[in-house]
């Protein structure tokens, strides 16, 4: 493979399955691998990281992605395309806060670049992005506060309740659709109110006024 590490870098995984289904042997001879190579040089914690791949296209995805993983401590490896460069960074800084980032450039290439910085910072270097980018972001900060659970997920847990589904329910329900945790998504969607819920509440609090209006002028 030409664009890194075979496995790694490339959809190699169903020839190699394959192959082994088949009992044909595989060797690993090993070879340059962006990832490795983008964790060694970010200055990053890389006693323990996470690895997942190319960055959904749908701005949609991608986001529940990073709602699903905002609260992972290990360091955070993607690999992203040129023309998406900007859209991901935008969504990052959204989602999972402005973290340190090393956004890496052709790695083990020619034009070999590496920026080390924030994600805003990030952003602002990468004008017109050439290349193909590996980005390596921190992971979240053991005393710091929860990452907020994007919009797009916490209106799926109000469309299930607008429908009756109680709250630990749809919570549970989406969590496990998302990834994100039940435990953060519940104390993000505890306070808020589905219009219908308040509707109800504004009719019952209508009833017992009328109610305690009755007593009063029968008495």
């Amino acid at each position: 493979s030409e664009a890194g590490m075979p496995g790694m870098s490339d959809p190699g995984y169903e020839l190699i399955a394959s192959a082994i289904s088949a009992g044909i042997k595989v060797v690993s001879v090993p070879g340059p691998s962006a990832i490795l190579t983008a964790l060694v040089v970010s200055g990053l914690p890389v006693h323990q990281f996470s690895y997942f791949g190319f960055l959904p296209r749908s701005p949609g995805e991608r986001r529940r992605l990073l709602s699903s993983i905002a609260e992972e401590r290990r360091t955070l490896v993607v690999f992203e395309a040129p023309h998406r460069l900007k859209e991901s960074l935008e969504d990052i800084a959204k989602v999972l806060g402005d973290r340190k980032i090393a956004v890496c450039r052709e790695m083990t290439k020619l034009h070999e670049e590496v920026f080390r910085g924030s994600v805003s910072d990030a952003l602002a270097h990468f004008g017109q992005p050439r290349g193909e980018f590996t980005l390596v972001i921190a992971g979240k900060e053991p005393n710091s506060q929860s990452s907020d659970v994007h919009e797009d997920i916490r209106d799926e847990v109000n469309s299930l309740r607008r429908q009756g589904m109680r709250l630990k329910e749809a919570v549970a329900f989406v969590g496990a659709a998302s990834g994100v945790s039940k435990r953060v998504l519940y104390d993000k969607c505890k306070s808020s109110r589905p219009i219908e819920q308040e509707k109800r509440k504004c009719d019952v609090d209508v009833c017992q006024l009328e109610t305690v209006r009755a007593i009063t002028a029968e008495e």
